[in-house]
């Protein structure tokens, strides 16, 4: 397992060692030892398996507030997504950054999201499947959705019209969601 760092403090890019024979393939897509070695100290509670029918959905900006903000694991088992992490960490140099990553079924990266950023991602292919580790459960009440298009964060998608939940398209802008989700 290879860990890249990116230009967010505490994102990093994971390349999974990936193991061919005749038979097909086999690849360890998760060790607590292996991301611990690194510094890395993160116990996931909870798996999510998110199927988009369709190119061009896009699903986000999602995060949860404080004391459950979750940190997460994302990769693409089928398919292929631009996945986005935007840095909501108030003291971050990197603040109100965002970095977007390609993961798909074919590369198998993997993309590790720490607590205090938002994240979403657009399908890229038709009949997509992402799965994603999280360290805090589900919190209806602690979830807050920002706007995919928020001129603040200035995310180049590369869609003009993206398929969206009722969710996302009453999502609100950050600036009305600040004072609120800024750890």
């Amino acid at each position: 397992m290879e860990l890249e760092k990116t230009k967010l403090d505490g994102v990093f890019i994971i390349k999974p060692a990936i193991f061919q024979d005749n038979r097909g393939w086999f690849s360890e897509t998760y060790s607590l030892d292996s991301l611990k070695k690194r510094g890395i100290e993160v116990f996931f509670v909870q798996d999510n398996h998110s199927f988009s029918a369709f190119k061009n959905t896009l699903r986000g900006l999602h995060l949860q507030k404080h004391p459950r903000s979750q940190t997460k694991l994302v990769r693409c088992t089928r398919g292929k997504v631009f996945d986005v992490a935007v840095d909501l960490r108030k003291n971050s140099p990197t603040y109100k950054e965002w970095l977007g990553v390609y993961l798909s079924e074919k590369n198998k990266d993997q993309i590790l999201i720490p607590k205090g950023f938002a994240h979403g991602f657009l399908t890229l292919t038709e009949g997509t499947e992402v799965q994603y580790k999280v360290d805090e459960h589900y919190s209806p009440d602690l979830e807050r959705t920002i706007k995919y298009d928020d001129p603040d964060l200035g995310i180049s998608w590369g869609v003009e019209n993206p398929i969206l939940s009722e969710k996302d398209k009453n999502a609100a802008f950050l600036k009305d969601l600040e004072k609120e989700i800024i750890s």
